[in-house]
């Protein structure tokens, strides 16, 4: 998915009432990360929630999952795993999302704390990325 994909999908709704459903409805649908995951290494900082994020190397590619103890903050990973899941390295380096939250209309439905995690959780995408 590209970033103007999911900002139009953004678009389809009319009220933020729908756009929650829709984020929440993402997270519910994420694999749950396995406990034994759920470590300090794993922890993304700068989240007011507790957010995990793996990865791993399959072909190539950079293959991601998250959890979250935040229904919300679950949607709101499932969107950045959406435009960086499944890609190379190189890929999610060069993947311009600096102004992902406010094309969304995030920035004033959601709190600072949680944009700044969410710009937390793709910095953290970015040094795996970086890393492999």
């Amino acid at each position: 998915m590209t970033v103007d994909e999911l900002v139009a999908r953004f678009d389809y709704f009319d009220d933020w009432d729908d756009r929650y459903r829709y984020i929440i409805d993402l997270g519910r649908k994420l694999n749950p990360l396995d406990d034994a995951a759920k470590t300090d290494e794993n922890k993304v900082r700068g989240c007011i929630s507790q957010v995990w994020l793996t990865c791993r190397t399959e072909d190539e590619r950079l293959r991601f999952e998250a959890d979250s103890d935040s229904t919300i903050v679950k949607g709101l990973i499932a969107i950045v795993l959406m435009l960086h899941d499944d890609r190379a390295p190189a890929e999610i380096l060069t993947l311009d999302v600096s102004d992902l939250f406010d094309r969304l209309g995030l920035g004033s439905h959601v709190t600072v704390n949680r944009r700044n995690g969410f710009y937390a959780m793709l910095g953290k995408l970015r040094e795996y990325a970086a890393s492999a």
